[in-house]
């Protein structure tokens, strides 16, 4: 239900709605939108039509080929796409990203490990600028990777989840791409380690 004194939730509640209605494989090929209900057919348009969040992109735009899959995370709209490799499944997520230009890494990469349950350690940078923070957090409510984690071969760098959810939509990470935890749930099954993964 959506609340008039709290926009932030009501405009989490049309990011969550545009994620799973754009997650439906129908609805990311058939561009017609046929047998969709009336409410799906809004939201998937008003999502193409604002380019200045969420929109649906072609896999063909960013990848030679989708061998094991492709991520694509575009900082500028604060979403990720994934496309598995036989082209069947389309997937398309909010995200939070990097705080400051200095923390954000663009280019190519790929996910070289996938934990369930994920600890944590701050990096010597986050230390330095942070340092009240703990050196270690055990997986759970308290943990900022959230539920999964895919990490990629850049050091430090990891697409994960979050139990603060404020933080989606936002410029509010340390480098890492954030998401929803039954986001990155799902991605968690989707995707393989050998995944591609382009950060633009």
């Amino acid at each position: 239900m959506s609340d008039p004194k709290n926009p932030n939730l009501n405009r989490r509640l049309f990011l969550g709605a545009a994620a799973a209605t754009l997650a439906t494989p129908a609805l990311a090929q058939d561009s017609t939108y046929e047998g969709s209900t009336e409410l799906e057919r809004d939201v998937s348009q008003t999502v193409r039509h604002n380019i200045s969040s969420f929109r649906t992109l072609e896999w063909q735009d960013y990848f030679d080929n989708l061998n094991n899959g492709a991520i694509l995370v575009d900082i500028t709209s604060r979403a990720l796409h994934y496309w598995n490799e036989e082209e069947t499944v389309y997937r398309l997520y909010p995200t939070s990203v990097p705080a400051t230009e200095d923390l954000t890494r663009r280019g190519r990469t790929r996910v070289v490990r996938k934990v369930e349950g994920p600890d944590w350690r701050p990096t010597p940078a986050m230390r330095e600028r942070n340092p009240e923070w703990p050196e270690y957090v055990a997986p759970g409510p308290d943990n900022p990777l959230g539920t999964h984690a895919l990490y990629l071969s850049w050091t430090y760098y990891r697409i994960h989840g979050t139990h603060d959810t404020r933080k989606i939509g936002r410029r509010s990470s340390n480098g890492c791409i954030g998401l929803y935890n039954e986001h990155i749930a799902d991605l968690f099954e989707l995707a393989r380690v050998g995944t591609q993964v382009l950060l633009i």
